[in-house]
């Protein structure tokens, strides 16, 4: 009887100690999830249709694109169907060919679940030689502009947003000139 009672109790102790340990376990997991969320929040990344990854670092009301050389960083919200997304293309390709080491233009989709084929069809058809993501957190980028900007949900297409050291210098919504990007570009780098 004491044996059994022995065992018991063995069996009791054992079972106490390895739900604490768990249970500490299960707590410090959920200080790094805590941490890991903090981190993503201010983070996001993006990938393109050649699998690259880009990191957005957000600051303050601004958006920095983490281990870029570039100065100037123009964030391009689109639609492949979209009449003037299309005729703006060429002309921000011209803006990225003739700044090249001083601005990186990032073409975001507002496609969701568009294949990678179709964004690579829309860039051959319209020269838009400049970067294109497409990946799970372009909504969440699109959110967080249209938040930044005080758009709402319901915003036109194109949106351009153009930040310097993670400052928004200026955005335009619509279709816009070349010419009026290109000056925010060069007042920027005070040329």
């Amino acid at each position: 009887m004491s044996k059994i009672s022995l065992f018991s109790s063995l069996i009791a102790f054992s079972l106490l100690f390895s739900a604490c340990s768990s249970q500490k376990k299960e707590e410090s997991n959920g200080a790094v999830e805590k941490t890991n969320s903090l981190i993503a929040k201010n983070e996001i990344v993006l990938t393109s249709t050649d699998n690259k990854e880009y990191v957005l670092k957000k600051s303050g009301n601004g958006f920095q694109l983490e281990n870029s050389k570039a100065k100037i960083l123009i964030l391009d919200v689109f639609a492949t169907w979209c009449p003037p997304c299309q005729a703006e293309a060429p002309h921000l390709s011209s803006l990225q060919k003739k700044y090249k080491n001083d601005i990186k233009i990032i073409g975001i989709s507002i496609e969701d679940n568009i294949p990678n084929s179709k964004l690579e069809a829309f860039k051959q058809s319209h020269n838009a030689k400049y970067t294109l993501v497409n990946s799970p957190e372009n909504r969440r980028i699109v959110n967080e502009l249209a938040k930044e900007l005080k758009l709402g949900n319901n915003f036109g297409i194109p949106l351009l947003a153009i930040y310097k050291d993670g400052k928004l210098i200026h955005y335009y919504q619509g279709a816009v000139e070349e010419e009026f990007i290109e000056s925010d570009i060069k007042r920027a780098l005070g040329i």
